[in-house]
């Protein structure tokens, strides 16, 4: 039976939830967390304006959070889009206006790297900053920490079906600048 990208993490859950889903250094998530972890991603990303097949760029290292931000992106109806954390200001930016990401997941440090060139990212509504410290502020875009997750009400994802666009993934692009796939 054909499953979405973002119901197999709640099939595992269903099944195994005490199971290891996910380790980063010391710290270990379960696949009940993770799937909670997954849904309240997806509440904060629709109560921030998200409609469905909209896009959320997640511009960070590889971790938890990481993974987290794609599976909700899809859970909520957007599509995500992984962007290399190796990847310089100008790319990025690139990257965010060439798909008309909505959403752009990201830690503190990386917005800060960011900061000049997100006024030219036109269709960029929101920044979901992963940071414990204090936010900063960003001309053009309303800022919300990763935290609020908890305590973001419940809603009901936009419907998605098989063929429905899950991910775009940007090509290094050998002959100019990348381009989503």
């Amino acid at each position: 039976m054909p499953r979405l990208v973002h119901e197999l993490i709640a099939d595992i859950a269903s099944r195994t939830p005490q199971a290891l889903a996910l380790r980063e250094a010391n710290f270990e998530v379960d696949y009940a967390t993770l799937a909670t972890q997954i849904e309240q991603t997806a509440n904060l990303f629709l109560s921030v304006g998200l409609a469905r097949n909209e896009r959320i760029a997640v511009y960070m290292e590889k971790r938890i959070d990481h993974v987290v931000a794609l599976f909700g992106a899809a859970a909520a109806g957007g599509v995500f889009v992984p962007v290399n954390p190796q990847l310089k200001a100008e790319q990025v930016a690139h990257i965010l206006r060439d798909c008309n990401v909505r959403i752009l997941v990201t830690t503190l440090e990386r917005v800060q790297l960011l900061s000049e060139v997100l006024a030219t990212c036109h269709d960029l509504r929101t920044v979901v900053v992963v940071s414990e410290k204090a936010l900063p502020e960003v001309a053009g875009v309303s800022i919300v920490a990763w935290g609020e997750r908890a305590s973001v009400p419940s809603a009901n994802g936009f419907r998605v079906i098989d063929s429905d666009m899950a991910a775009i993934l940007y090509t290094s692009g050998s002959t100019g600048r990348p381009k989503g796939v």
